[in-house]
């Protein structure tokens, strides 16, 4: 996947590709397009997801599913299309009356206050990938704001997860250099309409997981190499800036590492329950 990506956005996305097209002035008629640099995530996936069919019909791959490539079959989670229903529609409080506590709170709070500085730089990489201005501190509040209303929304309907700015998605602008409104427009209504048609959904969750982490690889990365960019603003001569971005960065590799080493040390009942709480919330079938 990370292969394919990478030779359709960046060695042939500049290849034009003859395609049949149609005008009200030309009639029918061919013209070029460049194919891998507008579609270079749709091609990939259509094609590995093909290769993953092809092993996991031929047996290449493993049938026990407690096996790490056990996940690039193509039917390790097939049950998700035949449970699916046709068409569903959403109603408010399916899970009932919303319950408030201290330690719901104060875990949300710590959730909430994160998704809002990763927003924020989502925002900026967004206007750097769009080559758009940069966005004022008015514009970053509104669309703070409306995230916070569709998470609400999204609550009351009973979704297990916040309405935020996921920095994959950004990164797809850096690959596809495609930032039209018209087009981001179009991809929400789609994703409304296949979250109705129960089916369209099932269909895109069977896609294999190192599919998907092969594509987000590629996606988080430009965003990760765009915020690096953006030092190039700065005085890089000064100690102090110097200290910040050095602690950053190691503070970030090495935390994450010290809390997997040191799970009996930092887990708290109240942290523990309020995991459980939200994973059975997301992966419980009922």
């Amino acid at each position: 996947t990370v292969a394919l990506l990478i030779l359709f956005s960046n060695v042939m996305n500049k290849v034009h590709v003859p395609v049949p097209s149609f005008s009200l002035k030309r009639k029918c008629h061919m013209t070029t397009l460049p194919i891998f640099q507008l579609f270079p995530v749709v091609l990939t996936i259509a094609i590995v997801w093909l290769f993953s069919y092809v092993l996991t019909e031929l047996e290449v791959f493993p049938n026990n599913s407690t096996e790490p490539s056990f996940q690039a079959r193509t039917d390790s989670r097939l049950d998700i299309l035949y449970d699916s229903s046709w068409f569903q529609f959403p109603l408010p409080l399916p899970f009932g009356m919303p319950t408030f506590s201290a330690a719901g709170y104060m875990g949300m709070l710590a959730a909430t206050l994160s998704s809002i500085f990763e927003s924020v730089g989502d925002y900026f990489a967004a206007s750097r990938f769009s080559e758009a201005p940069v966005p004022p501190p008015h514009a970053i509040n509104r669309g703070i704001f409306i995230e916070g209303f569709a998470s609400i929304i999204s609550g009351l309907m009973g979704a297990g997860h916040a309405t935020t700015s996921y920095s994959g998605n950004i990164g797809i602008i850096g690959i596809t250099k495609i930032a039209s409104r018209a087009v981001f427009v179009t991809a929400g209504v789609l994703l409304v309409l296949w979250g109705v048609v129960g089916k369209v959904g099932a269909v895109l969750a069977l896609i294999p997981d190192p599919i998907v982490g092969g594509t987000l690889l590629l996606g988080l990365g430009m965003v990760a190499s765009v915020g690096i960019s953006v030092l190039q603003f700065c005085e890089l001569f000064s100690t102090r800036n110097i200290t910040i971005i050095g602690v950053s960065f190691l503070m970030g590799l090495m935390i994450p590492q010290w809390l997997i080493e040191s799970e009996a040390i930092v887990k708290t009942g109240v942290s523990s329950r309020l995991c459980n709480t939200f994973s059975n919330l997301i992966y419980t079938p009922d």
